[in-house]
């Protein structure tokens, strides 16, 4: 248990700080904006590529992968269904898609996955799945159904190669793909730089949380109930059917796919969010909710299955 309150407890200090910076406007009026595109266009793909250059692309194969992948895809298609039904419109619902699925592998799950799981590197098929796959084709219905969606045909085919997130991404799978060493004097940089990305985030996360309202409420309130209830069970129920039920999984193995079901909404949602202005306070509500919720969700499973 230690594990998940030591991951829970390190996020929720830096957050804090934010909060604080926010509340006595240390960082001026522009603060959050700049520590959002900051993280987007620079801090992110640098992380993005770096990690991705020196992954071992195998775990694309495993089991473990196919559970992840398919109860992302069932808890994100649930929302999108009711997204659809309700006419919550397509950038917002695909906020609230990637809210429902897309978990906090990085800052959060690196941590559990070491004091709870016993190994980092169980927690990389989720990871290397929301970086090669997930992200890219998120951000690109996103460019798409904003600003994105004008001109020619190929400019829009272009849109993946026009996106940072989505760059960062594929070129360090292609760098991993081909083998390639990448020189200390270029990645040592990138490194650097890829380590802003998520104290970034989470100051410009806990300074949007300086004068808002409470969470669930007001239009958005549907919408972050569905999410953190996908989130926060839809998901870790989903993920311990499809492996013990049909991929077979049983003892650590089981574990491991379902803590990193069970882990929150990860806080770099809120960056897209808010750098295509869309869907920001349900970003920021799913994500806040759900990583309340995740506590004792991550402990109950750890007891139950460890």
């Amino acid at each position: 248990m230690q594990g998940v309150l030591t991951g829970f407890a390190v996020i929720a200090v830096v957050i804090a700080v934010g909060y604080v910076l926010g509340l006595r406007g240390h960082l001026g009026s522009q603060g959050r904006e700049v520590l959002t595109r900051l993280a987007f266009h620079v801090a992110s793909p640098a992380l993005l590529f770096t990690t991705l250059a020196t992954a071992d692309l195998s775990v694309v194969f495993s089991s473990r992968l196919l559970v992840t992948a398919l109860s992302t895809v069932a808890v994100a298609g649930v929302f999108v269904a009711v997204g659809v039904v309700r006419r919550w419109g397509v950038g917002r619902t695909t906020i609230g898609a990637l809210c429902s699925g897309y978990v906090n592998s990085g800052n959060l799950g690196i941590p559990i996955a070491v004091y709870v799981l016993g190994d980092a590197s169980l927690v990389a098929p989720v990871l290397l799945f929301q970086l090669v796959l997930v992200t890219p084709v998120a951000v690109t219905i996103l460019d798409l159904s904003g600003g994105g969606a004008k001109g020619p045909l190929w400019r829009r085919l272009l849109t993946p190669l026009r996106n940072p997130i989505a760059l960062g991404s594929l070129a360090g799978v292609a760098v991993a793909a081909t083998g390639l060493r990448v020189p200390a004097p270029v990645m040592d940089p990138l490194t650097l730089i890829g380590n802003m990305s998520v104290p970034a985030v989470l100051l410009a996360f806990g300074i949007s949380l300086c004068g808002s309202t409470m969470p669930m409420r007001g239009v958005d309130r549907e919408p972050v109930l569905l999410a953190v209830a996908l989130k926060a069970f839809g998901q870790p129920a989903a993920a311990w059917a499809l492996a013990s039920g049909v991929f077979g999984l049983r003892g650590a193995q089981l574990l491991d796919v379902v803590v990193t079901s069970a882990l929150p909404a990860a806080q770099n949602l809120y960056t897209y969010a808010s750098t295509y202005e869309v869907g920001e306070r349900l970003a920021r509500d799913a994500i806040l909710v759900s990583t309340v919720v995740s506590v004792p969700v991550l402990v109950a499973v750890a007891a139950v299955l460890g």
